[in-house]
């Protein structure tokens, strides 16, 4: 398994109006004479931008699982931070993540939500995307986990999903956390997963 925490995304950087190509590493050239001279690598600035849009780069505490065989990443377990709750434009960058991973047929023993401070439905925002005619939750909690599997049916595709509420100061249940391309899940004792994941990610 690995653990990752926030995301992956470059801080933007000012491009020097002149490269200073001292600063350059250089390539050797042979002379006429047999010896070698050095020319500077020349720094490629690319045009302005055309279009620039706001975005949401959701965070990802995230517990990967990888195969050694076969399509890497095999299933992916999602923390939730409060950020990612936040505002609606946060939340529907996490369900779009989540829903990423679904349509690559990457099971998830889902998204784990213990986040008290905001009073947002994940699940409800992953199935909104999906269209009218997926599930809600029932009783739209704001403290609840999830597991989801993506399979095919004859030509139709389907997402079953495993649905616990979840309650301050009492265990995490056991889910199934269902691989890529494997027939039967995994079980996932979420109260270990997840105190383990968060060590790992210095929240504690």
């Amino acid at each position: 398994m690995q653990v990752t925490l926030g995301t992956q995304v470059e801080v933007d950087t000012a491009t020097p109006e002149k490269a200073d190509n001292s600063a350059l590493p250089s390539r050797r050239k042979s002379s006429a004479r047999g010896g070698m001279a050095t020319l500077p690598q020349r720094l490629w600035t690319p045009p302005a931008a055309t279009l620039e849009l706001p975005t949401i780069f959701p965070d990802d505490i995230e517990v990967l699982v990888f195969s050694e065989v076969g399509p890497p990443l095999a299933g992916a377990i999602e923390l939730v931070s409060p950020r990612n709750k936040d505002r609606p434009r946060a939340r529907r960058a996490f369900a779009s993540k989540c829903l990423t991973y679904l349509q690559r047929g990457v099971g998830g023993g889902g998204v784990v939500d213990v986040v008290t401070e905001r009073k947002a439905n994940l699940h409800d925002e992953l199935a909104r995307l999906l269209g009218r005619d997926a599930a809600l939750f029932p009783g739209k909690p704001t403290l609840y986990t999830t597991a989801y599997r993506p399979y095919r049916r004859d030509s139709e595709e389907r997402l079953a999903v495993w649905t616990e509420v979840l309650a301050v100061g009492q265990p995490m249940p056991a889910m199934p956390l269902w691989l890529l391309r494997e027939p039967n899940p995994v079980r996932v004792d979420l109260e270990v997963t997840y105190t383990e994941a968060r060590q790992k990610s210095r929240l504690e």
